[in-house]
């Protein structure tokens, strides 16, 4: 590794931020494929949402050198998505039961089941699996994974596992990785929000770390003002609003039983992806971040084919490729310095 003075980062190493987008992460996969290709490594991944499973996948991978980037792609392209739709079981009104009930149209459990194994077949189940030995950083930052969450008891944002004992007096290490995840991807009425109990006895409801900031892509930006020894590229899939609600978040439709006037897909939909469209604006986060560009798959659309699943890998693909033909880490760092 370089000196912390250095303007010259090792080879082919960055940092990564991957922003929330629902069964759109396909299209950030692609583009991580794509650095892999490049010969880029990751010491550290942050995610939101459907990027926290990219990311705390990513992180677990890297802890081996075995794995390829061909394995990357596959496993994402495997994930079996039908299944994360697992709605109560009433016949033909589970979705609207489970909205009634628990204020979320499907469970999760799935999901979280699925995540938990293969972080599990990769060697990892604790944040102390992930352990990083880094002098240079924080000691509640000595973590090669994080996880964007909104506590929306204690109205803040948190990063795990950054704030488990700041905010909840946890010792991160033995916190479960797919928690995390599962808290993060709660998208609000689709997903189960998921509840974490301080050491003091609070109990916090957890949802989608896209409520507050889908695309923190300053995450690991340093604190204490000094030059990165590395870059930080975010990357995110922005869907195209202008399409319509509808065709964005299909699995929303259910909603209008509640709302005629659709207020709450319009709602849920500025939320998921508003943060994107405000934050890219900023020359300092443009300029380090792939833009994916959108097919016209929906955010919650946990049954499109794989063949379209390609289609957006593909595009992430191209994402990355074209911005590496532009990118100089020189001079975006005697610019920006972050």
């Amino acid at each position: 590794m370089t000196e912390e003075h250095s303007t010259t980062p090792p080879p082919k190493v960055a940092d990564l931020v991957l922003s929330g987008g629902g069964t759109k992460f396909i299209g950030l996969v692609g583009a991580v494929v794509a650095l892999m290709d490049a010969g880029y490594s990751f010491p550290r991944v942050s995610g939101v949402s459907a990027g926290s499973v990219v990311a705390a996948i990513l992180a677990a991978m890297s802890t081996s050198d075995r794995v390829t980037s061909a394995e990357v792609k596959e496993l994402a392209l495997s994930v079996p998505l039908r299944k994360w739709r697992d709605a109560a079981p009433v016949p033909f009104l589970g979705p609207v039961w489970g909205l009634l009930r628990d204020s979320s149209m499907y469970r999760g459990d799935f999901a979280y089941e699925w995540i938990r194994s293969e972080l599990k077949n990769l060697g990892v189940t604790t944040f102390g699996d992930l352990m990083l030995d880094e002098d240079y950083l924080l000691k509640e930052r000595r973590y090669r994974a994080v996880v964007t969450v909104a506590d929306v008891t204690t109205a803040q944002l948190v990063r795990l596992p950054w704030d488990y004992r700041r905010v909840y007096g946890l010792d991160p290490d033995e916190q479960l990785v797919a928690d995390a995840v599962r808290a993060s991807m709660a998208i609000p009425f689709f997903y189960k929000p998921v509840t974490l109990t301080s050491a003091t006895g609070l109990t916090s409801t957890l949802v989608d770390g896209g409520v507050l900031s889908n695309f923190p892509v300053d995450t690991f930006d340093r604190p204490d003002g000094k030059l990165p020894r590395w870059p930080t590229f975010g990357i995110t899939v922005v869907p195209r609003l202008a399409e319509g609600v509808s065709e964005v978040m299909p699995a929303l439709r259910p909603l209008r039983l509640f709302d005629q006037t659709s207020l709450l897909e319009s709602l849920l939909t500025t939320m998921l992806v508003g943060h994107d469209q405000t934050h890219l604006n900023l020359p300092w986060v443009r300029s380090r971040a792939i833009l994916v560009e959108s097919t016209p798959v929906g955010v919650l659309d946990f049954s499109v084919s794989r063949k379209r699943l390609e289609e957006l890998f593909d595009r992430g693909y191209a994402a990355a490729q074209a911005f590496l033909l532009t990118w100089d880490w020189a001079e975006y760092l005697q610019r920006y310095r972050r």
